[in-house]
């Protein structure tokens, strides 16, 4: 089974065909097909810009195609940043990845500890060509440091601390975020039900 990944953030295409391994899916991105349009992220849910991804890949397609939209809830925020976790300081993609967090660094500088509590969210959607779609949820609970630490991962990982732990994501192996990450988790159930699909 061929399946199109609706994204062109390596570090995310890494992480997705680490936990998918062992499955008999050859896992394709956009770079195999460059006529696919950018999705425009403008819906107000995670669930709803995963969708979206997912269908118009899979309509330009004509496969399978896995999408993600995932982003930060802080408490103390009201929820933001939330879907526009990726541009929060401005601007888009993950190019912003440093002033993202110092924007939300300086915006938390007077919370206290136990107010800084915060989750990743991950919505992966599965569209398919006969126009079935299926959705994923998965969530990491845990706060917000007060200073970046660790050099792996990507976007807000160098400054949240997964619950009951002393280390953030940006200072894990790849492996071990797995085990606690959001995408881990929605990957987790995708890999459940690719398991049921393909009769393994």
């Amino acid at each position: 089974m061929e399946i199109v990944l609706a994204t062109r953030n390596k570090k995310k295409i890494e992480e997705i065909r680490r936990i998918i391994v062992g499955l008999p899916i050859t896992i394709l991105s956009l770079d195999n097909f460059p006529d696919c349009p950018e999705t425009v992220e403008d819906r107000s849910t995670f669930e709803g810009n995963a969708v979206k991804k997912a269908v118009e890949v899979c309509r330009c397609a004509g496969k399978p195609a896995l999408a993600d939209d995932s982003g930060l809830e802080v408490d103390a925020l009201g929820g933001a940043p939330g879907v526009y976790s990726a541009r929060y300081a401005g601007g888009s993609g993950g190019g912003n990845d440093v002033r993202n967090y110092e924007k939300l660094l300086a915006e938390l500088k007077d919370v206290p500890d136990d107010k800084r509590g915060a989750q990743f969210v991950c919505c992966m959607a599965l569209a398919f060509p006969d126009g079935t779609v299926k959705t994923f949820l998965g969530y990491a609970k845990g706060c917000i440091g007060h200073e970046p630490k660790g050099k792996t991962g990507f976007g807000y990982d160098p400054v949240f601390l997964p619950k009951s732990c002393k280390r953030t994501f940006a200072e894990m192996t790849g492996e071990e975020k797995d085990k606690l990450s959001h995408r881990g988790k929605a990957l987790e159930k995708l890999s459940e039900f690719l398991h049921s699909y393909l009769h393994l």
